[in-house]
């Protein structure tokens, strides 16, 4: 099988339709052949979150020609290159490619827009995510795009220990109280100035105890947070980070891309592109 007959098959597999309900459009898509030939006989997929040089030497290890990230490749949205054609670390990465001669596609929009799921279909990242964590039973909102569910009053730092232990990451930070007994729980995931207003509104009247974030700013929701909690409501934030998050979604990835190509035979694998964070305590 090409490596593109792959990327065919798996761009088929996912429902195709973006939320403002068009089908994806080729010409404006993140879901690119970032580098790499397309031509070439498969002999292997990687799954990740985003292809870093670790990934890329893992992949070349494994024997796969073919990485899968959801996110981007060179450090910037849309993964330009032509700008970069004189940083030396954006040389030393191209030579690595070549070298073990691997192609990188994204799948990025595909993935959001959906994976089958009894004759529908859900987002395949955070479908992926709830998979990972173990947390079907604790769903409470919409199976399509899961991000909502509920606890028995665990504590928000003992929830933020068991998530950081689960998903392989070096800690986690916690915003507001720690102690805050977690009933309702949201995965937020943007809250970057663009709809903080609406994030902190839907919480209140949601009544939500503790979020789990990507991006956050400092001076919106993360504020109200504290503030709620300095005034007697518990609230509390885990901000694990964007890669953090959806990394589970690309491990779930590798159970069903054989199913998606057709091809049981070829090899694929999950290989975690490792937490970015690392943690200085002074107390």
């Amino acid at each position: 099988m090409k490596i593109q007959t792959a990327i065919d098959r798996i761009k088929a597999y996912h429902r195709g339709i973006s939320r403002d309900g068009n089908p994806i459009d080729p010409a404006k898509t993140r879901d690119k052949v970032l580098y790499g030939d397309t031509g070439k006989e498969l002999t292997g997929i990687v799954t990740c979150i985003w292809a870093s040089t670790e990934v890329i030497r893992e992949a070349r290890k494994l024997g796969c020609n073919l990485i899968m990230p959801h996110e981007a490749l060179f450090w910037n949205h849309g993964d330009h290159q032509d700008w970069l054609q004189d940083n030396r670390t954006y040389q030393a990465k191209a030579k690595l490619l070549n070298e073990a001669g691997i192609t990188v596609w994204r799948n990025h929009d595909h993935m959001h827009t959906g994976i089958p799921y009894n004759g529908g279909y859900v987002d395949g990242i955070f479908y992926g995510v709830m998979k990972e964590l173990g947390w079907e039973d604790r769903l409470t909102g919409d199976i399509s795009n899961p991000k909502d569910f509920r606890f028995e009053g665990i504590k928000a730092q003992d929830l933020a220990e068991q998530l950081a232990k689960k998903m392989g990451l070096n800690g986690t930070r916690i915003i507001g109280d720690p102690d805050t007994r977690v009933r309702k729980l949201r995965i937020v995931g943007h809250v970057d100035g663009r709809n903080d207003n609406n994030v902190l509104k839907a919480f209140e009247e949601d009544d939500v105890d503790c979020a789990i974030t990507m991006e956050l700013t400092d001076y919106t929701f993360a504020e109200y947070i504290r503030d709620s909690a300095m005034l007697g409501i518990p609230k509390a934030i885990i901000p694990i980070g964007h890669f953090n998050i959806e990394e589970p979604g690309m491990r779930y990835a590798a159970t069903w891309v054989n199913e998606a190509i057709q091809d049981d035979t070829v090899p694929v694998h999950f290989v975690q592109a490792g937490d970015m964070y690392r943690f200085i305590n002074l107390r």
